[in-house]
């Protein structure tokens, strides 16, 4: 087979018109050939860090979608199964990842669970680390977001470090704000990434003492800005991911987007790509080609340099995506969970109270990082209840591995005026978490989650929507057409209820992360992010 039009030479800085002879997969020559043609061709776009269950869809048919954006490989890490399912969890990605053409490359999740704050449903310790960085379909270990475990010498951690480093493998990092000498300790020990950097100068410090930054643009983290102007200088040691990208957004774009807005603001185009395709694949080892004689034929054939609208994707030669149509076949899988929690009643969710003022989590739109602020209660009948004129809702956490008192907490920012939203995707140990405006709504939410054994809701006076994610309660089993629809129609009724936030369905997620500063909530109680310990909700 052969290909031709402008082929783009990354390292060299160079386009010129040529033709590319593919044989058994495998680029056997590239010459310079004037063609009539005026496509472009290069090196396919590679995820530097995803989770994929966020996509809520099985790896298969996340393939099917990020080949239309000329995205042909993910660094994926498989945690939030994990959190949920535990080592089988990661076996069931690697699987059904590899029943495709597309270049999975998962790694071994290295925080499972990631606190000893909050319930998940599996353990996977240092010894289980040994096991899967043995595993060659292991590619690196998955984000150390136990930063104040490595800071502080926990024997676990550094077990699970040093198994990375004897298999020789690279450590990816996460640690948020993480600045001055503990940054120093917490790369000394090996980590070698971080996708969580939210200011210039903290992507600076990190870049500056030796580590590879990631910029993210996710569905609710979005760094993009605060980062992209380190690019230029520091394109060697940079790269680009998702994290966590929901359906809808997936169906409109992924890196290729991230390219198209990096070149607009004038930053040189080989620069671009270089932190696009090329730093991935050389930083974990990848078994991607690069569009160089002998390389795997991972490629694929854009319109321009300007927006990278994709016309052909090609992974190890094989035409994976035509002109609007996806070549990758469906694949059948298991429906694997782990849900055993009991319906709730609306009297779980009282919090009896006299306080005059409470701590509540104040969210921002397009942030995982959020805030502790004071404000003044609203009691009846003994009971904390909402306040929706000034935007403070109550919150709850409900452990969904087993029967417990649901956590209280009150959080500002989701702006609904009636009604509630709930999800079972409730980073990262995936209890049920929920927003509403009074306890009935909640419940009613909540137990709608539970009858379906997963999924993302929203509850108002006069109807129920539901998306039911039977997979591990975090994926679905439909393709993405199907559950970016029903999501965006689930995100619209969030909006219609009264949500100002770009994404509440991501946000509401994040508000259980307890490694991310500064006020969560996880199932067994309000947690301070920066101090590492249990707050009261109650003040005064």
């Amino acid at each position: 087979m052969k290909l031709k039009g402008n082929i783009i030479d990354i390292p060299n800085r160079e386009i010129f018109k040529g033709e590319i002879t593919i044989e058994n997969g495998k680029i056997k020559s590239i010459e310079k050939k004037d063609c009539k043609e005026s496509h472009y061709i290069l090196p396919g776009f590679v995820d530097a860090h995803i989770h994929i269950e966020s996509s809520m869809l099985v790896p298969s048919e996340f393939a099917k979608i990020a080949v239309k954006h000329g995205t042909v490989s993910t660094v994926s890490d498989p945690h939030e199964i994990a959190n949920v399912l535990g080592v089988k969890g990661v076996e069931f990605m690697i699987e059904n990842g590899k029943q495709t053409p597309f270049k999975f490359n998962f790694g071994a999740p290295s925080c499972v669970p990631v606190t000893s704050f909050e319930s998940a449903g599996a353990v996977i310790d240092s010894s289980a680390i040994k096991t899967l960085m043995a595993n060659p379909d292991i590619k690196y270990l998955a984000e150390m977001m136990n930063y104040p475990g490595v800071i502080y010498d926990d024997a676990e951690v550094l077990k699970k470090l040093e198994w990375a480093k004897h298999y020789n493998k690279p450590i990816d990092g996460h640690a948020p704000g993480l600045r001055g000498d503990d940054l120093t300790k917490y790369i000394s020990e090996g980590i070698s990434t971080d996708h969580e950097c939210f200011t210039y100068e903290e992507g600076l410090e990190k870049l500056q003492k030796g580590m590879k930054v990631i910029i993210r643009e996710g569905s609710a983290a979005k760094n993009f800005e605060a980062l992209i102007d380190l690019l230029d200088e520091h394109y060697k040691n940079m790269m680009f991911c998702s994290d966590d990208k929901h359906p809808d957004d997936l169906l409109l774009g992924h890196i290729n987007q991230l390219c198209a807005r990096a070149v607009e603001k004038g930053i040189d185009v080989y620069k671009v790509l270089q932190a696009a395709c090329v730093n991935p694949v050389k930083h974990y080892k990848l078994d991607v080609g690069l569009v160089k004689v002998g390389d795997d034929a991972d490629m694929i054939i854009v319109e321009d340099l300007k927006d990278f609208k994709t016309l052909q994707t090609y992974i190890n030669g094989e035409l994976v995506y035509d002109k609007g149509t996806s070549k990758i076949k469906d694949v059948e899988f298991e429906n694997l969970n782990n849900f055993n929690t009991d319906k709730k009643v609306v009297s779980d969710f009282r919090f009896e109270s006299n306080a005059k003022q409470i701590r509540v989590i104040e969210c921002s739109d397009g942030e995982l990082v959020t805030n502790e602020i004071i404000e003044d209660s609203i009691i009846e009948d003994g009971n904390l209840v909402s306040n929706i004129d000034n935007d403070v809702l109550k919150m709850t956490v409900v452990n969904r591995y087993q029967n417990d008192k649901p956590a209280i907490a009150f959080i500002k920012n989701f702006g609904l005026k009636e009604g509630a939203i709930a999800s079972s995707v409730g980073h990262d140990s995936h209890n049920i978490i929920a927003v509403g405006v009074s306890d009935e709504a909640i419940c009613k939410a909540v137990n709608l989650i539970i009858e379906n054994k997963g999924g993302i809701c929203a509850i108002s006076n006069k109807e129920e929507k539901i998306v039911p994610l039977p997979i591990a309660g975090i994926m679905s089993d439909q393709n993405a057409e199907t559950i970016g629809k029903q999501y965006a129609e689930l995100d619209k009724m969030a909006k219609q209820l009264g949500s100002q936030l770009t994404a509440p369905y991501m946000s509401l997620s994040f508000m259980a992360l307890l490694v991310i500063p500064s006020l969560k909530l996880s199932d067994k109680g309000l947690f301070d992010g920066d101090s590492f310990q249990f707050l009261n909700l109650e003040i005064g």
